[in-house]
């Protein structure tokens, strides 16, 4: 699975308005700021998550953006959903809607699997969580497995 850079900027300004909580809107330039992200770009994405109903924008000179939800009501897949469709696809299209033949026939099952894990992790992941470095339980314990930190 890769997580475009979209997505990740995606969560970055999310997990950035989560921070930010009630302290009213914040600029587009001060998120882009934060977290290191290009401006234009990032105007982009927070289009893509005004339309998708995860923040909302305010004119003005107190304008900016906030999350249109609590932070605790806003998964990370929620977030990737929005600015890259489907979590798990191949070849661009969703796994039920493939057929294998012959040897291939059970990639079909371990595609299906996959993306339940991917949804099973993200969808349980808010952004409070993240915001707040408490994961959950299981995210952690498979973070802190042997092996997960080292690339084959």
């Amino acid at each position: 699975m890769r997580i475009s850079a979209r997505a990740d900027y995606a969560v970055r300004a999310a997990l950035q308005l989560a921070a930010s909580g009630d302290d009213g809107p914040m600029k587009a330039e001060a998120i882009a700021e934060a977290q290191d992200i290009p401006h234009k770009f990032l105007e982009s994405i927070l289009n893509d998550m005004r339309r998708g109903g995860l923040v909302l924008s305010q004119r003005g000179g107190n304008g900016g953006y906030r999350l249109a939800r609590p932070a605790e009501s806003i998964s990370v897949a929620d977030v990737i959903r929005v600015v890259d469709g489907p979590l798990v696809s191949v070849r661009g299209v969703r796994p039920p809607e493939l057929s294998y033949t012959g040897p291939a026939e059970s990639l079909l099952p371990l595609w299906i699997a996959l993306r339940s894990n991917v949804r099973e992790i993200l969808d349980g992941v808010s952004l409070a969580d993240v915001a707040s470095a408490r994961l959950p339980a299981e995210v952690s314990a498979l973070s802190d497995a042997p092996g997960a930190w080292v690339n084959p």
